[in-house]
This record gives C-alpha cells, sequence and structure tokens, in this order.
C-alpha cells in the first residue's frame, strides 16, 4: 500500500470511529407518535410525560406548542404517554431521566401518586414543571390555567340562565385536582342560591379519567332518578359534556338544559352554535404549551424558580406557597363564537357545521 492510499484509509478509520462516539443520541418516539433523537453534549433535553395522550388538545395544541417554544431555544423534545396509568407514570418519568431528560413537564395522571417520581427528579438536580394539574410539591414549578376562575366562568354562564332550579354536577376525575378547584369556582357562583333554597344540586359525582362515556352514564342515571326534572347541568370539561349531552338528546331535552364545559373541544364549540351546550371557557392551550416550553429552557439554563417570567405565589389546597404562573381563561357562549374563529382556533365551516344560517352571529 503506498503513502496516499494508507493516508486515506487512515482517515476512512478516523472519520468511523468519530462517527460511532459523537453521541448523536438515542432516538426515541414521542406520544405523537413521530421520531425524536436525546441530545448530548450539554443541549438541553426536556421530557414531557403525558397522562393520557388521546385527550383532543394534547396533541392538537399542547404538545405543537410546546415543541415550537423548544425548539426556537434548540432544545429537544422527548415525551411518553402513561396511558391513564399512574403506576406508568412513575415509570414513564425515570425513562425520560434515562434519554437524558434535564428537565421535565409532567401532566399528571395522579398529583399524589406522582410526588416521588417527582421528588427523585429534583433530588438529581432535575427541574420539574407541574403542567396543567396540581402537584404539591414546592420544588416544582406549576404553570396552569385559573381553575377556580374557569369553574367561576363556567357556572355564572349557566345561572345567568338559571337562576332558580334543579342542578347536576358532574365532576373530573377525584385524582386530579383540578375537578375541585373547578367545584370551588361552581361554589363561589352559586353557593349563596344553594344556601338559599333557590338551587338545588340534586346529584353530583366525579368521573374517572374525565370520560365522557361515563359521565353519559352519569347523566341517564341521573335524569332516571329526577324523573328528567334537572334544569341545568354544570359539566367541567367538554369531553363529559359530550356525555351529558347525548343523554339529554336520548330524552329530547338536548338544547332545553344549559350544559357547560371547558377546553374549547372543537365539537363542544359547534354544539354551542347549535344550542346543546350553553359554555366552554377556553383555556388556550398554545398559550400553556409556550409557557411551559420557555420556562423549561429557562430552568434547564439555571434560573431559579422565582426568576422565571411571569411567576407568581399560589397557596395550594395542601398548605405549599407554589411558584406558579397562571393563565387567564375566556368563556366562550353563543355570543362571543366570533373570539375562537378569528384566534385561528376553530374554522368556520367546522363551527357552523348543521347551524342553521344566521341564529348565531359566527354562522351567518
Amino acid at each position: 500500500m503506498n503513502y496516499r492510499k494508507l493516508i486515506a484509509v487512515g482517515a476512512a478509520f478516523a472519520f468511523v470511529l468519530a462517527a460511532c462516539s459523537s453521541g448523536a443520541g438515542e432516538t426515541t418516539t414521542t406520544a405523537g407518535g413521530g421520531a425524536t433523537t436525546t441530545a448530548s453534549g450539554g443541549q438541553i433535553v426536556v421530557g414531557v410525560s403525558w397522562n393520557n395522550y388521546n385527550e383532543e388538545r394534547w396533541a392538537k395544541w399542547d404538545e405543537p406548542a410546546i415543541k415550537a417554544a423548544l425548539d426556537a431555544a434548540g432544545a429537544e423534545y422527548i415525551s411518553t404517554d402513561a396511558g391513564s396509568s399512574a403506576d406508568k407514570q412513575l415509570n414513564d418519568v425515570d425513562n425520560l431521566i434515562s434519554q437524558g431528560a434535564n428537565v421535565l413537564i409532567i401532566l399528571a395522571q395522579d398529583g399524589t401518586a406522582i410526588l416521588p417520581a417527582v421528588q427523585s427528579a429534583i433530588d438529581q438536580g432535575i427541574p420539574v414543571i407541574a403542567y396543567d394539574r396540581l402537584i404539591e410539591d414546592p420544588d416544582a414549578l406549576y404553570i396552569t390555567f385559573d381553575n377556580v376562575g374557569v369553574g367561576k366562568l363556567e357556572a355564572q354562564a349557566v345561572y345567568d340562565l338559571v337562576p332558580k332550579g334543579v342542578y347536576a354536577i358532574i365532576k373530573g376525575n377525584q385524582a386530579d385536582a383540578n375537578a375541585d378547584f373547578l367545584r370551588e369556582g361552581y361554589t363561589e357562583v352559586i353557593g349563596a342560591a344553594v344556601d338559599s333554597g333557590d338551587i338545588t344540586i340534586c346529584c353530583e359525582t366525579y368521573t374517572d379519567n374525565w370520560d365522557g362515556a361515563k359521565a353519559q352514564t352519569e347523566m341517564e342515571q341521573f335524569l332516571t332518578q329526577e324523573n328528567n326534572n334537572i334544569d341545568a347541568v354544570l359539566s367541567e370539561n367538554d369531553g363529559m359534556a359530550t356525555g351529558v349531552v347525548a343523554a339529554l338528546e336520548a330524552q329530547g331535552l338536548a338544547g332545553q338544559i344549559p350544559v357547560s364545559g371547558q377546553d374549547g373541544d372543537q365539537a363542544a364549540l359547534n354544539r354551542i352554535a347549535l344550542g346543546t351546550q350553553t359554555v366552554s371557557v377556553w383555556k388556550d392551550a398554545r398559550e400553556l404549551g409556550k409557557a411551559a416550553g420557555e420556562a423549561a429552557v429557562q430552568l434547564a439554563q439555571g434560573a431559579a424558580l422565582s426568576d422565571v417570567k411571569g411567576v407568581q405565589t399560589f397557596h395550594s389546597p395542601g398548605g405549599n406557597d407554589l411558584t406558579t404562573i397562571l393563565l387567564t381563561p375566556i368563556a366562550i357562549t353563543k355570543d362571543n363564537l366570533n373570539v375562537v374563529v378569528d384566534a385561528g382556533w376553530i374554522d368556520q365551516a367546522t363551527l357552523c357545521a348543521g347551524v342553521p344560517s344566521g341564529t348565531v352571529d359566527a354562522c351567518p
């Protein structure tokens, strides 16, 4: 082998060695089905633990907003999906850490069950963001909408129509603190009327996993129990409102009984235009995801919780003073449906499907 050939072989061998040791990263599958690469060499890697990726909003709004904020900062995104299992989510957090996550965003299935994993991460110097749902750890950053405020907006829209009568309340998952925050908001609006006897709460229940099918069964049972004598339904989110409205439709009552919800699901917004749902409290998940992504980058760069942009102190039900970012929700009714259309949250054709022209301003 001549000298030039020897150099060429050596250069090729060195290139192979460099490629093998370059730390290009470990490929993982995200909750949304795409492949991402775990970064190395000090690059920020943000691990997101979804409690149940099947919820419409997570894939459609929250995840893209988180990813966009991370992309803007040159950070990497990896994720897992617990499939509504609190036990699996504990393992998921360990998995994200093992893949190189140096910041965690956790949408908790069970805010209490997740505490050991959160503490373990924090003990390893990995900042944690409690996303949308409360985790009672003062060393975690809590980012959410004002959920008591969401409950107040839901209740106010229904109360304005039914200041006296029989109410049914369909709450979310008992292990999710948001269910109780929303209920607290209801009390702030209708509590005095309940105390005076103007409003009677005939029926109230938690609903496992905020499941719409379970909410439909619950509403069917309530209607049977009360011989259909229910005047209003406070349903804590749009997924459960889907089940509630289906139960009402079966009895010919859809559109006659006010129903609340939240999240701005497209089907719910269409129901508002149709007149079968009264309100959906819109929490622009794009803003929530953006806030979480930007905060994750700040924490990874060494910012203290108190130095993250936009934080305030929130005194939690567990007696903790949590560092929190609280975003402001908007109640969407038939009178302001143009707000979500103008924001690009839903197109007019989807919003107005089946809606007689001119019955609401957003559907001319």
